[in-house]
């Protein structure tokens, strides 16, 4: 695959300057009519991305109503929930309803890393993030302090979800218990829910309503199940687990925002078997560990790798009962993690 060529400070500026005309609606140059033939287009709008498709995306109007749009070629990332402006066809062409001009500033957004794209954004304006595990195919801490790393740094509140409960026998969960009992600790939300049995569910309604939400895990936990619980109308196709493999087979194939009745968004993504942290300095994943917080800079050495350094306050704090050695091992095979799977660009 091609290297991709980088826009130079010049171009940049440009590219901005022009998407804040569009905004504006002050664009009324030459060659804007001639690229996006204006006179088939209507006044500027506003709009909420649904879901996006290549180069088209599924717009909201103000009135509730989804219409299937172009994306500009300027505009280089458009994802669900993003807001933005567009202009609806006087004559549609096929079943492309308008063109979107412009996307408005982000309030918030969740990213991870690509090999070939780099730092790509998988959904923008969101309030929360809804981290789900489940007891079948495993329940994994390692796999939910990966996630909890992007959700910190993207410093948005994330509420943990184990899902399949119904599956549990006694000895399981009592062992699942002790180790939910950590994050409750550090002062995680960490609920319970099964779609099979409905227990939790109301609870889950609750703290999503009047927020925008995203699920995010593996495939195969039961994300599209749950969606379809909260929202019988989506109709999400669901697949079960592997028999073969054990592992999540995966269902969604974009991201989607759905609406609730009660008020509040919901975004189902698709599913993510490993969520790569590359992009992450060493010492921002350490900072993404809540509990470490009040420890970090107190070290004997500045360069203090947190493992068997001398005077390091985070192992004194793990030999004192202070910080999970669950945690503390999964810090540890995270940056480990990270160092083995960075990609090396030429």
């Amino acid at each position: 695959m091609a290297k991709r060529q980088k826009l130079t400070k010049g171009q940049s500026r440009r590219i901005k300057a022009n998407l804040k005309k569009r905004i504006s609606g002050t664009d009324n140059s030459a060659s804007n009519a001639k690229e996006w033939q204006s006179d088939n287009l209507g006044p500027a709008l506003e709009g909420t991305v649904i879901s996006r498709f290549g180069q088209h995306a599924d717009i909201e109007d103000q009135d509730g109503n989804v219409l299937r749009c172009n994306i500009r070629r300027a505009i280089d990332s458009l994802v669900a929930g993003d807001n933005v402006v567009w202009r609806r066809a006087k004559v549609t062409d096929g079943d492309l309803a308008g063109v979107v001009e412009a996307v408005h500033e982000r309030r918030s957004e969740l990213k991870r890393p690509d090999y070939y794209d780099g730092l790509k954004t998988v959904a923008a304006n969101l309030d929360q993030i809804v981290i789900v595990s489940a007891v079948l195919p495993i329940f994994t801490p390692s796999i939910i302090d990966r996630y909890l790393v992007a959700v910190e740094d993207a410093e948005l509140p994330p509420i943990l979800l184990l899902n399949k409960i119904d599956l549990l026998d006694e000895k399981t969960k009592q062992e699942i218990d002790e180790v939910v009992a950590i994050y409750r600790e550090i002062g995680y939300q960490f609920h319970y829910v099964s779609t099979k049995s409905a227990e939790g569910l109301k609870e889950l309604q609750s703290l999503l309503n009047n927020k925008a939400s995203i699920f995010v895990g593996q495939s195969g936990v039961g994300k599209s199940s749950l969606v379809n619980s909260l929202l019988p109308g989506a109709e999400i196709l669901v697949n079960d687990v592997s028999d073969v493999s054990g592992l999540g087979q995966h269902t969604t194939t974009v991201s989607r925002l759905h609406h609730f009745e009660s008020g509040g968004d919901l975004i189902d993504s698709p599913g993510i078997r490993d969520f790569g942290l590359w992009h992450i300095a060493a010492d921002r994943v350490a900072w993404c560990f809540k509990e470490f917080r009040p420890f970090l800079g107190g070290c004997k050495f500045r360069d203090c790798k947190h493992l068997n350094d001398p005077g390091c306050l985070i192992k004194e704090a793990v030999e004192d009962g202070k910080i999970s050695t669950i945690r503390f091992e999964s810090f540890h095979r995270i940056l480990e993690s990270m160092e083995q799977n960075k990609p090396s660009y030429s």
